[in-house]
Order: C-alpha cells, then structure tokens, then sequence
C-alpha cells in the first residue's frame, strides 16, 4: 500500500490577533489567506489518505480502495480525460464520512475542481449504481430514472457501467495508485480565492 505522506493543516507561527470576525485587520486576512493556502495545497493528500482507509475491507471480492483504483485504471486505459480519471479514483472515498450520502460528500469537496458534468455524476452515481442491486436489497432499480430529463443521466449510467459496477474483478491487472497520484494534485491545482461577501 503506497505511503501518502501526512502534512498539518498549518505550518507557519503567524497567528491572527482578531476576537471577532468584523475588527479583522489586514494583516489578520494575510494570515487567514496564508492558512487557507496550506489547506488547499494539503487537500490532495487528505483525500489520498481517505483513499487509503478504504484498504482492507474483506466482504468485498476486492477491498474498497483497490475497486477505486480499479475504475480509474479502466478510465484511463478508455483515454477519459485527467479530471474524469480523478472522479473516478475518488468517487467513493465519501463512504468514510458520509456512508448514507457518499456520493454528496465527495460531491461537495470536489465541487470547486470539477466540470458540472463530472460533479453531477459524482454526486448522483451511488442511485444509478442501485441499478444493478437494487432489487436485492428492496431498492428501485429504476430509482434513477427520476433524472430521465438530466443533460448527464447517460454519462452517469455510463460511468456506472463501464466503471463502477464491475470494478470488483480481483484479477484485473490495476495500475499502482502511484500512477494517479500526481493527477491528483493536478487536477486540485487552485489559487484559494475568498469566497465573494466573506472570508471564512
């Protein structure tokens, strides 16, 4: 299993000296900006290490880390593009945090870095994946089909096709995560921006 290396959310000794958000000095923002810079710039490896937590889960034919390594193999052997290959790597790191809604969560931390296309896909594939188990479980197969009129109904069933549901092969030949790992980082590549009308 790859090592991702582990990085604080904060490195400098700067600290702000405001009490209350609105006696917030330049010098503060310097700082606050300084903070939020070391976090975006750690975020990759923040989610890698997510990623890894999803190692070692035996009631899978193949643990959860390995399924997503594995659909992002077969993405990018498809020639899908860098942003589409990251989607699908981290598609189901969410479970961690969110084992009710993981495609939202990852959804929403993945927003500012993704195509509308690709994050309505991320948000809406653990529906379309009940595609293929739901009558198993109690569950609508066809509860997708409520988003028949979404521009990415077929991109999502398609990612769920070719990706997702059968990447539980545990003699797929997978690329290393090595191999996705400086895709990562560049496809979460951003200058921190303030959000408009608020620092925080």
């Amino acid at each position: 299993m790859a090592q991702v290396p582990c990085y604080p959310a904060r490195v400098s000794d700067e600290k702000m000296q405001f009490h209350r958000m609105d006696d917030m000095t330049t010098e503060d923002f310097a700082i606050l900006r300084h903070v939020h810079e070391e976090n975006l710039a750690a975020l990759p490896d923040l989610l890698l290490r997510l990623l890894d937590d999803l190692g070692g889960d035996e009631a899978y034919p193949v643990d959860r880390r390995t399924h997503s390594i594995q659909a992002a193999t077969r993405a990018l052997r498809d020639g899908r593009d860098e942003e589409y290959v990251v989607m699908a790597l981290l598609h189901d790191i969410g479970e961690t945090l969110g084992p009710l809604n993981h495609g939202e969560v990852i959804a929403a931390i993945m927003k500012p870095f993704l195509s509308e296309a690709n994050y309505w896909t991320l948000e809406h594939h653990p529906l379309f994946q009940t595609y293929y188990y739901g009558s198993h479980v109690g569950i609508d197969p066809n509860g997708r089909d409520i988003y028949r009129d979404s521009p990415y109904f077929d991109r999502t069933a398609e990612f769920c096709s070719l990706y997702d549901e059968v990447s539980f092969d545990p003699d797929y030949p997978n690329e290393p995560l090595e191999t996705f790992v400086p895709m990562v980082h560049r496809v979460l590549s951003k200058t921190w921006t303030p959000p408009s009308g608020s620092t925080s």
